[in-house]
């Protein structure tokens, strides 16, 4: 085994600090339960390993027929006839974690990503300070389609898309959601409260399905990471969310 370039290394941890930093960051997480398992649980391994691939790529094929058969061609509404291309959603089909935002933007509509911008870029050292990686959530919206100029999606926009955004949660079954800002707040819970009354609190999301036991998901509701760029005051306020959902998932922070 060749060891680890200390250059690398370090560059690593000079990128994670500036993460940091720009949340307001002032503990670093570290991620539990990442110690081998017990030597009475590897006879079954190679049987648990195959039957959670093979969920994985049952999950990944829903998710591909959804988009190819439905999303893409999708004439709902009139944003249809202004897009230059519809944005999914990506990221792990089996997520434990969900971010849902509102809508794409300018630069989502040019890639088909979701969250590739200014935005994109700070949700992605957001994720980052968690302990995580884009890789290892999902990313989506309420809209596949851009609104014009980036405006908020309208109530029959979010009527006529919402279904779509319903069947990947189904799909993924994540253990916890995340909603961007006050259009996925409020869509994903049915309510007209605000973002500020809606966060720094889980709320739960009804998948809806056969499953009673897993069918509520807890859903924290935190502002949109373009909100926080325009306002960085907030950045403490978002953090104290997102803790709650690394304690929720088992990610926790030194001293707590």
């Amino acid at each position: 085994m060749t060891s680890a370039d200390p250059q690398k290394i370090r560059t690593a941890l000079r990128q994670q600090l500036l993460c940091d930093r720009m949340l307001g960051v002032r503990e670093v997480p570290i991620r539990l339960g990442l110690t081998p398992p017990p030597a009475s649980c590897v006879n079954g391994g190679a049987t648990a390993t195959a039957s959670n691939s093979a969920e994985i790529a049952e999950k990944a094929d829903r998710l591909r027929v959804l988009d190819d058969t439905q999303v893409k061609g999708c004439t709902k509404c009139g944003l249809s006839t202004g897009r230059t291309q519809t944005v999914f959603g990506q990221g792990d089909p089996n997520a434990r974690l969900v971010f849902v935002g509102e809508a794409p933007g300018y630069e989502e509509d040019k890639t088909g990503q979701a969250f590739v911008g200014r935005a994109g870029q700070l949700l992605t050292k957001m994720i980052l300070a968690m302990g995580l990686s884009r890789d290892e959530v999902f990313i989506c919206n309420v809209l596949k389609c851009r609104p014009p100029n980036n405006r908020d999606p309208s109530a029959d926009e979010i009527l006529s898309c919402s279904p779509y955004l319903r069947d990947q949660l189904r799909i993924i079954r994540p253990e916890v959601m995340v909603a961007l800002g006050a259009p996925a707040a409020k869509t994903l819970l049915n309510t007209t409260q605000s973002i500020g009354k809606l966060r720094g609190r889980f709320h739960d999301y009804e998948l809806g399905g056969p499953l009673e036991d897993e069918d509520t998901v807890p859903l924290m509701p935190t502002y949109h990471p373009a909100y926080l760029l325009r306002s960085p005051g907030e950045k403490a306020k978002a953090w104290e969310d997102l803790k709650m959902v690394m304690a929720k998932l088992g990610l926790v922070a030194p001293g707590r």
